[in-house]
C-alpha cells in the first residue's frame, strides 16, 4: 500500500469482451506505455493490475489477461473490474460499501471478515436499474407514451429531441437503436433537470431511479456481516450520485430515510489499481 505516483496517462477507455479482448488489451498497453515513458520507467513492470469494465465475467477476464501477457507489459498481470479498483482506493483492504451509479449501477461490499459481495451490475439488458442508462431510456419511453396520449405532455420532449438530433419522436426510434449505452446515459442529466423544474413525468422517472438504487443498497446491507455491529462505511460514487451529481441530493436524502449516512471522499480508481498492483507484486 506504500509507494508514490511516478507517472499517469489518460486515454480513451475500453470495455472487455471475450470475442475481441485485444481491443481492451491494446488500450491498456497504450496507457501503460505512455505512463511508463512519463515516469522514466522501462517495461516490463513487476506487476500490472488492470481494472476494466466488463472484466467481471470469467471468460472475458481470462481472454484479456492472455492478450495483455502477449504485450509484455509486466511480469505479473492481474485483471479485475473498474469497480474493484475504485473500491480499493476508497477502502484499501478494509470493510465498506460503495454504491456506484453512472452509466450503469452496482453496489459493492466488503465485510469485516474480508468477504466481498456485489448487488446489481447485471448490465443494461438484465439490470442497471436507476443508472444513467436506465434514466435516459425511461425518459425516452415517457416521451413516446406522451406522444400517444398515454402520458401527459412533458418538457423532456423538445430537450431530448434536440439532444438526440431528432426533429420528431419518430426519429427517436432510429436514434435509440443505433445509440450506445453511453449515448443513452448522457440523457440522464436532462431528465433530472426537467424533474428539478417540476415536470411530473421527469420527476416520476427520477423518483423511481432513486427507489431502485435504494433497493440495491438495502439488499446489500441486509446481506452484510457487520462484525462489531457498527454502521457500515457507505460511499457514493459515479456521475449520477457523487458530489454535485444530478441525483446526489436525492440519494443522500433517501439514504437518510434508511438511517444511513453517505461519506464523501475523493476516489481515484487508477490509484486503487496501482495499489492493488503493489499488493500483487511478489517483490
Amino acid at each position: 500500500e506504500g509507494g508514490r505516483e511516478l507517472g499517469r496517462a489518460e486515454l480513451q477507455g475500453a470495455v472487455v469482451t471475450a470475442h475481441r479482448p485485444e481491443d481492451a488489451a491494446g488500450a491498456v498497453g497504450r496507457a501503460v506505455s505512455r505512463a511508463a515513458e512519463r515516469a522514466g520507467v522501462s517495461l516490463p513492470l513487476r506487476a500490472l493490475w488492470a481494472g476494466l469494465a466488463g472484466a467481471g465475467a470469467t471468460a472475458p477476464r481470462a481472454a484479456v489477461i492472455e492478450a495483455l501477457r502477449t504485450l509484455g507489459l509486466a511480469d505479473r498481470v492481474v485483471v479485475g473490474t473498474d469497480v474493484e479498483a475504485a473500491f480499493h482506493d476508497a477502502f484499501g483492504g478494509g470493510p465498506g460499501v460503495m454504491l456506484i451509479a453512472g452509466t450503469g449501477s452496482i453496489v459493492w461490499t466488503r465485510d469485516a471478515a474480508g468477504e466481498e459481495r456485489r448487488v446489481g451490475g447485471w448490465g443494461r439488458m438484465l439490470g442497471d436499474e436507476g443508472s444513467g442508462y436506465w434514466i435516459g431510456l425511461e425518459g425516452l419511453r415517457h416521451v413516446a407514451r406522451a406522444e400517444d396520449g398515454r402520458a401527459p405532455p412533458t418538457s423532456m420532449r423538445q430537450r431530448l429531441l434536440t439532444r438526440c438530433g431528432a426533429s420528431s419522436v419518430d426519429e427517436l426510434v432510429a436514434w435509440v437503436e443505433r445509440a450506445s449505452k453511453a449515448d443513452v446515459a448522457a440523457l440522464a442529466p436532462i431528465v433530472a433537470e426537467c424533474a428539478d423544474a417540476e415536470d411530473a413525468g421527469a420527476a416520476g422517472v427520477v423518483d423511481r431511479a432513486v427507489g431502485e438504487l435504494r433497493d440495491l443498497l438495502r439488499a446489500a446491507l441486509d446481506g452484510l456481516e457487520r462484525g462489531d455491529g457498527g454502521g457500515p462505511d457507505v460511499v457514493l460514487w459515479g456521475g449520477l450520485v457523487a458530489e454535485r451529481g444530478p441525483l446526489a441530493k436525492r440519494m443522500t436524502a433517501a439514504l437518510g430515510s434508511m438511517g444511513v449516512t453517505a461519506h464523501e471522499r475523493p476516489i481515484d480508481p487508477p490509484m486503487g489499481a496501482a495499489r492493488l498492483a503493489l499488493v500483487t507484486s511478489p517483490d
